[in-house]
């Protein structure tokens, strides 16, 4: 007969096997919400000032960087036709250059539509995320 020594033991034994998969999924899905939860909202904050970052450096050297070189080969000309005669005195002749990190299409103020308080000649504006012109997501080149 089996004594309760023996029993206790193989019950003991029983008990240590570990963990099934299906608790270890269990967990790992409990740790996924979790870091979904924590980390998503952190790197879609991270990535919308990345938008916001990148169209600013785009304005900015259409500003100040591609209008004044194309200013010094066009002295005929005090304004482009578009933005995208500007192209090639920025990263090369790619057409989507004149677009913001939101997929929409720069707008150039020049000549009679400059604001006042521009200097350099020329100003480009971003509608910003929402698309919609005077809005406080607007971004501008001379600020």
């Amino acid at each position: 007969m089996e004594t309760l020594r023996n029993r206790l033991a193989r019950s003991y034994a029983r008990s240590q096997r570990g963990m099934t998969l299906l608790e270890i999924m269990i967990v790992l899905a409990i740790l996924a919400i979790v870091m979904g939860l924590l980390v998503g909202p952190a790197v879609l904050k991270r990535y919308a000032e990345a938008k916001v970052k990148t169209t600013k450096m785009k304005l900015a050297l259409y500003a100040n960087v591609a209008f004044p070189q194309w200013s010094s080969s066009h002295n005929d000309k005090a304004c482009p036709d578009s933005l995208t005669d500007l192209n090639e005195y920025m990263n090369g002749n790619d057409k989507n250059d004149a677009i913001d990190s939101w997929g929409r299409p720069l707008k150039m103020l020049c000549g009679p539509s400059l604001p006042q308080n521009v200097k350099g000649g020329i100003g480009v504006v971003s509608l910003g995320e929402d698309g919609k012109e005077g809005t406080e997501d607007d971004l501008k080149s001379w600020e």
